[in-house]
């Protein structure tokens, strides 16, 4: 472990944000979910809080939290709110979430949380215990979750909960979040700890220091801290300024108390040989009192757990260890990897492919004449017809058909996740991340990637490094999210049949590829000074996935993408219309008739958004899709990606009525602008999409958390290598096709 001091954060901020929430009144106080990663405490918030959840920025801070209410009420008649906060390995942060979790637990009386959940890990205690101590030090009233018993009980080695309770003097509860299970006495223990705050957190002194020198240093600083005015926690405080851990507003003649109880401590035990005899210097012994008081912690939680498991009670290896010992291996961990993804995406394509043929039918055909008709008898104007038809039906009506699509996958992506395989995804790539100097963990924002870029940024925050949070911030735009899967999966389908999922599963290798490109390309250009960091992660078990787990997951997913959809996508939609409706010279109209043309009564090519893209179209046209339609595509793709479908459906039903006309005119465009190459430029339009800017939100989200400069760096980076690659591909696909 290593001292470090941080700056100034106030009360402004968590603190801050709690204190607002508690203005609601008593009735509804809020509850914190702590705990290491990976521990069952988000499925435990989703079984506690169902839909009433929502997810956002923890005001004052950059780290998004998941809030929500308790569902039903109290035994006692009150409500609860409920906040899901990022799992910590320690309050002696090393990373933004960390320090999240810091600053919610250690905040002023009055915006500290009415009580803590704390999810322990019964298979994995020890290590939950080290921050479970940490956690009591803050005085806020505890109640155990115990979950993961029964992983624990097949190995042997499930503590007993009711010793497990004598020995913390704390509420234990056995939970299932999967099931529901317990959630009734999880109830009953909350609503005892906040009968009596005072006596509940009177009871949470963890004992951790007792009999040791560190309790010998420690008592006589908890005592002077209580005795002067701060903001924080007594025995919080004093344990921080022992390990050099300086809040603001510490007051300095405590902090200078904890200087020299640190050296005393320093010096006895370097005088015993459990130290150098020569570390007497403030930061040595501050250093050196960090590495004691670690010590003691991992001493008490291995004495807790001792006298909580059973006597005689063996660990065993379970199923899920030997699983990983031939899922993470070397020589097979890889290839299993590529193998389950080239099945998610082959069996998305191959299940999508009639549903989105009958959606699209659906679109285009009776839903269009039907509202065509519709106008036609309300003797709405031409440009009306043209805007709702033309524009909105055509182009939003067009994405719709993804639904399925979207389904199936974030099912299965979903199944993944639920199972705990997804989780391994860190160990799998540790040495290809290493390739980077990243640690392995840095894959796991980049799979948060392949569904949404903008939440993966966040999630950049569970890296320790600032150096690997801006190197990883700049390499998440080239992870294909689900937004330009819809692309894919259409381009492909057009061009490739029945090979469409074997093409879009080696984009997503390429996009692996590119962001490891990129990374050997950025890292000694602008990261210089980074080091590597050892993995230190803990797996969830395997388990069989719940329909109830896997039907939320696709359900928030799927409402996100309809939200985009039905925003961004409707108003894009509109304005590639009204530019199409725009005449940008004299010319006839698009009735054919030679009347000259007029609002919502020209050729698109003549249009505004003709010309312009007609313009560009020569840049990309060494690609071999040199053509206004898809420029005009990449183009509304910088504002979104779906717009890439939306604007594509919309040119050519302006241009064509009746019969297949999207499927039609992109072969017909491709083949024209490739020289008789339509494959080859099909493949280099798809590796332009996988590689240029995402979108807009991304960008967005991206210049929040590595700023303008490396966001305006990467930005233009993302055009040429986009530019580059698809060249390259077209030039050496002609070869072939």
């Amino acid at each position: 472990m290593s001292c470090h001091a941080h700056g100034a954060r106030g009360t402004t901020g968590a603190g801050a944000a709690l204190a607002d929430d508690g203005s609601r009144g008593a009735a509804a106080p809020l509850v914190a979910l702590a705990g290491n990663p990976n521990v069952g405490k988000s499925t435990l918030f989703n079984a506690l809080t169902g839909a009433h959840q929502r997810v956002g920025n923890w005001p004052g801070k950059t780290v998004a939290v998941a809030q929500g209410d308790w569902r039903g009420v109290l035994p006692d008649g009150r409500r609860l709110r409920v906040a899901d906060l990022p799992g910590s390995y320690s309050l002696l942060p090393d990373s933004p979430d960390e320090e999240l979790v810091r600053d919610v637990l250690s905040a002023p009386p009055g915006a500290r949380p009415a009580a803590v959940v704390f999810a322990l890990d019964a298979a994995n205690p020890a290590r939950n215990l080290y921050l479970l101590s940490q956690v009591l030090d803050t005085g806020v009233p505890v109640v155990v979750a115990l979950t993961m018993t029964d992983v624990a009980a097949r190995r042997g080695s499930a503590p007993d909960p009711d010793a497990l309770s004598r020995e913390l003097a704390l509420p234990v509860v056995v939970v299932e979040g999967r099931t529901g299970t317990g959630l009734d006495l999880l109830a009953d223990a909350v609503t005892a700890a906040l009968r009596a705050p005072a006596a509940a957190a009177a009871a949470t002194d963890p004992g951790w220091a007792a009999g040791t020198p560190v309790e010998a240093e420690l008592a006589p600083l908890v005592r002077a801290a209580e005795a002067v005015h701060h903001p924080y926690p007594a025995r919080w405080l004093a344990v921080n300024l022992l390990c050099a851990e300086e809040p603001p507003a510490a007051p300095e003649p405590l902090t200078a108390l904890a200087r020299a109880a640190a050296a005393r401590l320093a010096a006895s035990e370097g005088a015993r040989g459990d130290v150098p005899a020569d570390a007497d210097a403030d930061a040595d012994g501050q250093a050196d009192a960090e590495l004691l008081i670690a010590e003691a912690r991992y001493a008490w939680a291995h004495r807790v757990i001792a006298r909580a498991t059973p006597t005689g009670a063996r660990p065993r290896p379970t199923l899920t260890d030997r699983v990983d010992r031939l899922l993470l291996s070397r020589s097979f961990g890889i290839p299993f990897f590529l193998a389950v993804m080239w099945g998610v995406f082959e069996a998305t394509t191959t299940l999508a492919k009639p549903l989105q043929d009958g959606l699209g039918d659906l679109v285009s055909g009776p839903v269009g004449s039907g509202a065509t008709r519709l106008l036609e008898t309300a003797s709405a104007p031409d440009w009306l017809t043209g805007l709702l038809v033309d524009g909105l039906i055509n182009g939003v009506g067009q994405l719709l058909t993804f639904v399925p699509l979207m389904i199936i996958m974030f099912a299965l992506l979903a199944l993944l996740e639920d199972s705990g395989y997804f989780a391994r995804a860190a160990f799998v790539a540790d040495r290809l991340m290493r390739t980077l100097r990243l640690p392995g963990r840095a894959f796991l924002p980049l799979v948060v990637g392949f569904g949404c870029n903008v939440p993966a940024f966040a999630s950049t925050r569970i890296l320790s490094r600032r150096s690997h949070r801006l190197l990883v911030g700049m390499l998440i735009p080239y992870m294909s999210c689900t937004a330009r899967l819809a692309v894919y999966v259409m381009i492909a389908g057009v061009f490739f049949g029945s090979h469409s999922g074997t093409v879009v599963f080696f984009l997503y290798v390429g996009s692996v590829l590119l962001v490891v490109g990129m990374g050997l390309l950025l890292r000694p250009l602008l990261f210089t000074d980074m080091r590597e960091e050892p993995l230190v992660l803990e797996l969830p078990p395997y388990r069989l996935p719940t329909l109830r787990v896997t039907g939320a997951q696709v359900g928030q997913k799927l409402a996100a993408f309809l939200r985009t959809a039905g925003g961004v996508i409707v108003a894009t939609a509109a304005a590639v219309w009204l530019l199409m409706a725009v005449p940008a010279g004299a010319g006839a109209g698009a009735d054919g008739s030679g009347r000259p043309a007029g609002f919502a009564n020209v050729a698109v090519e003549q249009s505004v958004f003709g010309r312009v893209t007609e313009a560009v179209a020569p840049a990309v046209a060494p690609a071999g899709f040199g053509d206004w339609h898809a420029t005009a595509a990449l183009g509304t793709g910088l504002i979104a990606k779906e717009g890439v479908i939306s604007t594509l459906a919309q040119t050519y039903s302006a241009q064509e009525d009746g019969g297949p006309v999207l499927r039609n005119g992109l072969r017909a465009t491709f083949t024209r602008s490739s020289g008789g190459h339509p494959e080859a430029a099909a493949l280099a339009f798809l590796v332009f999409v996988l590689a240029y800017t995402p979108c807009m939100a991304t960008l967005a989200a991206q210049r929040a958390e590595i700023g303008t400069r490396l966001t305006l760096i990467g930005f233009g980076l993302q055009l040429a290598a986009a530019w580059l690659l698809a060249t390259g591909v077209f030039q050496l696909a002609r070869l072939v096709w």
